[in-house]
């Protein structure tokens, strides 16, 4: 018998010859009871399906899917070419890392709305994405989209948690103008977008903002696979990208605008964008100048950036930031090439904050077009509506609900 154990035993016990427990310390006793305790069961994750699986966006989401601590992949759906194919098969995988175990052996199902999940995100093309989510939607899935088409709907929260996580009660008015039962669709922005708002929000909030001008320098990644042609882009830079600036001058106005409870209004900013496509592989570098309604030096515009921080609701989730804008200070700075993946891309990095002739504050920010600007946002948006109970849990393999209407179209039709 140790001395320490001696002691303890001799200090707080009266020996018995009946029970032995008599000649274990308190402290020994608890960590006993430990050990016969039962372990608690954790918590069954939320089952996700990723449209568009196959696609870039669809392959980021895959990969940051697995491991993922609150939600597994359980189903993957793409076009009709790679329906009935093994994932492995179907998809042409162009990240650095492999294909996830997870999500090898999936077999790739098509855009009918009965996969085995409690929600989806989608990554569909444009050409197919509107009709598809509301079709999901209908059904009872909750859609989490990258997809420009429902963006800009009057009911549809165009979602940043770091910046107006307040818009999702738009979603309960949304389902019952369109007969929705557990279904709803929520969108994250452009990737350019997301970016620029994320700087522009504590600015917004603490000098409130007038107009902003901002040029994009645009990776090649966010024209998809194959993307720009490479005789185009090689050595060059394409001063046009189709939809991008009107994008880039209508959605800030919805992320910073408000809900009034039955309309979302817009932030009333006068708003200007050149976009450029540069032979750059991931990252999207804008340059930004901008109005504010209170005068601020450069160092005050600095504390604001880096000191910006979300609140305890948006930190805990698993793919935040607490501290979402990184502020660099030297002159060369940021990069694609050195800060692209800054907080594991889900991070702005700012640098250059200066005095503009013209406006107020200049200054160069950079985000990663596919993680903040895509699949990460998709992802951060899944988690905060899980983590506000906006995704229910279902028995596997059962159907989601369908809407009334649903249910009184099939009657009329019977």
């Amino acid at each position: 018998m140790s001395g320490q154990w001696q002691a303890d035993v001799f200090e707080t016990h009266e020996i018995s010859l009946i029970d032995e427990r008599d000649f274990a310390p308190p402290r020994h006793m608890e960590y006993v009871q430990r050990l016969y305790e039962p372990t608690p069961r954790a918590p069954r994750k939320w089952r996700a399906g990723v449209l568009g699986a196959t696609g870039i966006v669809g392959q980021r989401l895959v990969k940051l899917l697995a491991k993922h601590p609150w939600f597994e992949l359980t189903a993957v759906a793409a076009s009709e070419r790679s329906s009935g194919k093994t994932y492995e098969e179907a998809a042409r995988w162009h990240l650095d890392t492999p294909i996830p175990n997870e999500a090898r052996n999936l077999v790739v199902k098509g855009l009918e709305p009965t996969l085995d999940c409690d929600f989806v995100f989608s990554a569909l093309d444009s050409n197919v994405a509107g009709p598809a989510e509301e079709e999901f939607a209908r059904a009872g899935y909750p859609v989490v989209s990258n997809s420009r088409n429902h963006r800009m709907d009057p009911d549809v929260p165009l979602l940043i948690p770091e910046v107006n996580a307040s818009h999702l009660d738009a979603i309960r008015v949304q389902q019952a103008q369109r007969g929705y039962t557990t279904g709803f669709i929520v969108t994250n922005p452009n990737c350019s977008t997301a970016g620029l708002v994320l700087v522009l929000k504590p600015l917004a909030d603490i000098f409130g903002l007038e107009r902003i001008f901002v040029v994009t320098l645009q990776a090649v990644s966010g024209a998809g696979y194959p993307g720009v042609a490479s005789m185009d882009i090689h050595a060059n830079v394409v001063p046009f990208i189709s939809g991008e600036e009107e994008k880039l001058e209508s959605e800030p106005q919805k992320l910073l605008g408000r809900w009034d409870g039955r309309r979302f209004v817009d932030a009333g900013l006068g708003l200007s964008a050149h976009c450029n496509r540069v032979p750059v592989l991931d990252g999207h570098l804008e340059c930004v100048s901008i109005s504010m309604k209170k005068i601020a030096s450069t160092e005050e515009v600095r504390e604001a950036l880096r000191n910006f921080e979300v609140d305890p609701e948006i930190a805990a989730l698993p793919s935040a930031l607490r501290h979402p804008i990184e502020v660099v200070d030297d002159d060369n700075r940021p990069q694609p090439r050195r800060d692209v993946n800054s907080g594991n891309g889900m991070a702005a990095v700012v640098g250059r904050v200066r005095e503009c002739p013209l406006l107020d504050i200049k200054l160069t920010l950079l985000s990663h077009n596919l993680v903040r600007g895509a699949a990460g946002a998709a992802l951060l948006n899944a988690e905060l509506l899980a983590a506000r109970g906006f995704i229910p849990r279902r028995a596997k393999n059962s159907a989601p609900r369908r809407s009334g209407a649903d249910i009184v179209t099939e009657q009329v039709l019977s």
